[in-house]
């Protein structure tokens, strides 16, 4: 299987740097324009018009491989077995290690003072609820 993976990887990559550069030797719309002037673009290897035809056609059938590749790939990673709750999403979180244990505080940790009493915190203030959209969010002066 992964020998079949390697080679649709690799024709997909061949066929899109053909792709690209095919891509770049064509000529665009306005190359034919300047041709007509007397400028010699268009006497290539392919003739007048032969090469945008044979240059398009190949393009089309390397866009085609290169989309088949693709759905190949995509096809091929989707067909993976499921496992039942291997993902870290399925398990429940796990308590970290210590976190039973009260911090030490900045006193308590250097030597040779007496470790300090636990501070109390006070309980923090309930949060404001949200203000209701519409009239009741526009702030007054």
């Amino acid at each position: 299987m992964h020998v079949f993976l390697n080679v649709i990887v690799a024709l997909q990559m061949l066929t899109a740097l053909v792709m690209i550069g095919l891509v770049l030797v064509q000529h665009g719309k306005g190359a034919d324009m300047g041709a007509s002037f007397g400028s010699g673009a268009s006497g290539s290897l392919f003739g007048a018009t032969g090469s945008a035809n044979f240059l398009s056609r190949t393009t089309a059938v390397c866009a085609a491989i290169f989309f088949a590749c693709t759905l190949a790939l995509a096809f091929i990673s989707n067909d993976r077995p499921r496992s039942s709750g291997d993902s870290a999403l399925d398990r429940p979180a796990a308590a970290a290690p210590g976190a039973s244990a009260a911090p030490a505080q900045g006193a308590g940790q250097i030597p040779g003072t007496a470790p300090a009493a636990p501070a109390t915190v006070p309980a923090a203030p309930a949060a404001p609820a949200p203000a209701a959209s519409g009239v009741g969010a526009i702030p007054t002066k």
